[in-house]
């Protein structure tokens, strides 16, 4: 069995994928809510609401967003009318921006802002009704063990929803998602946000990503049930789901 390749923002020898990907999102926090509605073309917004729809069968009442970022995807899921919802993020930066836009849309008194690690999360044991996490993922150090743990916090009859990003496989999106993602995105990153390997390894961290089928074989192995995969906007992004 060949071992994974690891793929890193800045490939330093001292430091875990884990670390660099805090150090990433520190440094391009202040960009990063312009960069990515920009670079997305605003189409992102679409890609969670259509994701925040799936959940509405469960109704939760206490949701979890892993990677959170600025918190676009935990305001996302205030439409399901929760009571609760836990942004987790690694990157102080990127929670420190999310608190700005939730104290602005008044709303700390049902989103809180958590610094924590996906693949060892501090929660009990199926504290949340519903899971999301957008484009993150494939930025976790052990993605079995970061699946096994979103897994873990879920209730008895949950879902996980996964927005990621993936490899458009029809023509003419295949040659223009590739050709965006391996050149139109880093010039642009590097431009705004000063941080040229941040844009380039996005393109690298979608290319060594299993996805599909491979993505839906690794959550079933870990106990998943009822998955799925949906491809939106031809495939440059999927929406998987899973419930417990």
């Amino acid at each position: 069995m060949t071992k994974e390749k690891v793929v890193k923002p800045y490939n330093k020898t001292d430091k875990s994928k884990k670390e660099e990907v805090a150090e990433m999102f520190d440094n391009i926090s202040a960009k990063y809510d312009f960069l990515n509605h920009f670079l997305s073309l605003g189409i992102d917004h679409l890609w969670r609401k259509k994701a925040i729809k799936m959940l509405r069968e469960v109704k939760p009442k206490k949701v979890i967003d892993l990677a959170t970022g600025t918190g676009d995807f935990a305001l996302a899921a205030l439409k399901l009318n929760p009571e609760k919802v836990v942004g987790v993020d690694i990157s102080n930066g990127m929670l420190e921006k999310g608190r700005e836009k939730i104290k602005k849309k008044g709303k700390e008194n049902i989103i809180s802002m958590v610094n924590g690690d996906s693949e060892d999360l501090p929660f009990e044991d199926n504290e949340f009704d519903a899971l999301t996490v957008g484009f993150g993922v494939r930025n976790y150090e052990n993605l079995e063990k970061g699946l096994a743990e979103m897994l873990r916090v879920i209730a008895p009859g949950g879902k996980a929803v996964i927005l990621e990003f993936s490899k458009p496989k029809k023509f003419p999106i295949k040659q223009l998602f590739g050709f965006y993602s391996k050149y139109v995105i880093p010039a642009m990153g590097k431009s705004i946000s000063k941080d040229s390997s941040a844009y380039e390894y996005l393109p690298e961290s979608v290319a060594a990503f299993p996805e599909g089928q491979d993505f839906l074989s690794i959550l079933d192995k870990l106990g998943y049930k009822n998955t799925s995969a949906k491809l939106v906007s031809g495939g440059i992004a999927t929406i998987y789901t899973g419930t417990k």
